[in-house]
């Protein structure tokens, strides 16, 4: 039957597509593909669930934290999980398996997102604000351990040419409970949702991790060829100079620095949203909705494209952002009549969430078909380190003008965008 399905959502009708695996692994790559497929479902809908961008900042602001921390929650828990990726991949790299790795790192964020909930039924103002930080401090680091190495087990498990439908079906099947849970919220505004009712939902993301954990721990993985030269190849400095010495890679690096417009936009539709529309619970519904059926909608076509040219992915998706970015700031500078409408914001967080699926997964695709064997994490930990630290920066930076102003916050991170394009549209195709 998963061979059935399998060739189904693949279009296979010959032999299968073993490229770039093992035969070893290739006897196993339909069981792997809907592992993979089941427990990053979960993990989906629970990074919406517990989203820093919409309901975590709505938590925050439900229990009166201050605003300063409140800025600080997405920039902590994008960079916590990249920046210490470097340092553990020396250690990881002497593993020849690693999805317990993947394993553990799960276990840890359901404990920290699961903390939360406790937080936010025990806790307010100020106290609350802090002990949640510490939380997704506790969570970003795990999912640094996970992150690192969920894309080798990719590359070591499923071919080349499946890896982006892959994560388009992911990301489609999530989105369609990610849809569930926004109408269940919408219901629970009509009666005034109150804190009890958002804790338990955190509780219910924190699950999905446990889920997910003992679903991926089924995985059919083969051990890697280890390099008998890995304690010399694999220090701190080595690793940065693959930025020196490696064209392809440094130019993918700058191409993906300059795609955060996607992810750092997001919380300052919800802000504006909030500015201008109210604070009522049915617009986090909406949003949430916004999100599911974004990626409902377009994840199988990045993925399906992805598989062809992930270069172009990334491309034409952080151009969609973009361009969203600069109509925003024109209708909140120069419209006020249309920045008042409601419906405005769940629809430009709808046409966001679309470019900004496009953007994850462009990427993630485009850098594990560039890379071979343990030069995946090399890699994956190199790139997910310097975006980090620019994150750290640009979140900062953003926080402080947006003090100033909102709008023009987004048609800063848009402009860059814009120059993300270009970039990554020059980047040569690895699909072959």
């Amino acid at each position: 039957m998963l061979e059935k399905l399998y060739k189904f959502l693949n279009n296979e009708t010959e032999q299968r597509v073993c490229k770039d695996i093992t035969e070893q692994a290739c006897k196993h790559v339909p069981k792997n593909y809907f592992i993979i497929l089941l427990s990053n479902v979960f993990t989906k809908l629970g990074d919406t669930l517990s989203n820093p961008k919409t309901v975590l900042t709505w938590l925050m602001s439900y229990v009166n934290a201050p605003v300063f921390l409140i800025s600080l929650i997405v920039p902590i828990r994008e960079s916590g999980s990249m920046v210490p990726q470097i340092f553990i991949a020396s250690y990881i790299n002497k593993h020849s398996t690693r999805k317990w790795f993947w394993v553990i790192g799960a276990l840890i964020q359901f404990l920290a997102i699961a903390s939360i909930g406790f937080i936010v039924l025990n806790f307010k103002n100020e106290t609350a604000g802090y002990l949640i930080i510490l939380a997704v401090i506790v969570f970003s680091l795990a999912r640094s351990l996970s992150s690192l190495t969920s894309k080798g087990i990719v590359g070591k498990t499923i071919p080349k040419t499946r890896r982006g439908r892959l994560k388009g079906y992911t990301v489609s099947v999530s989105g369609i409970l990610v849809l569930a849970a926004g109408l269940l919220i919408m219901y629970k505004s009509k009666s005034n949702a109150t804190i009890d009712f958002y804790s338990y939902l955190i509780f219910f993301a924190a699950l999905t991790w446990l889920i997910s954990a003992i679903i991926y721990s089924r995985i059919k993985e083969f051990p890697n060829d280890l390099d008998e030269d890995s304690k010399d190849k694999s220090n701190f400095i080595s690793k940065l100079k693959l930025l020196k010495t490696d064209t392809n890679f440094r130019n993918f690096v700058i191409a993906r620095s300059l795609l955060l417009c996607s992810a750092l936009t997001a919380p300052y539709y919800v802000i504006l949203a909030q500015k201008y529309v109210g604070k009522e619970s049915y617009l986090l519904g909406l949003f949430i909705i916004a999100k599911g059926v974004a990626s409902i909608i377009s994840s199988p076509f990045w993925g399906k494209l992805a598989d062809k040219s992930s270069k172009n992915v990334m491309a034409i998706a952080v151009l969609i952002a973009s361009v969203l970015g600069i109509i925003i700031f024109i209708i909140i500078s120069y419209f006020e009549t249309i920045r008042t409408i409601n419906w405005i914001y769940p629809l430009s967080f709808f046409i966001l969430g679309i470019a900004h699926g496009g953007v994850r997964l462009g990427r993630k695709t485009y850098i594990v078909d560039m890379a071979k064997g343990n030069q995946r994490t090399d890699y994956v930990s190199v790139s997910n380190t310097i975006i980090g630290l620019i994150l750290l920066v640009t979140g900062g930076l953003s926080a402080l003008v947006s003090l100033l102003s909102i709008e023009i916050v987004i048609l800063i991170l848009s402009i860059f965008g814009l120059i993300g394009a270009y970039r990554s549209y020059l980047l040569p195709n690895v699909e072959k």
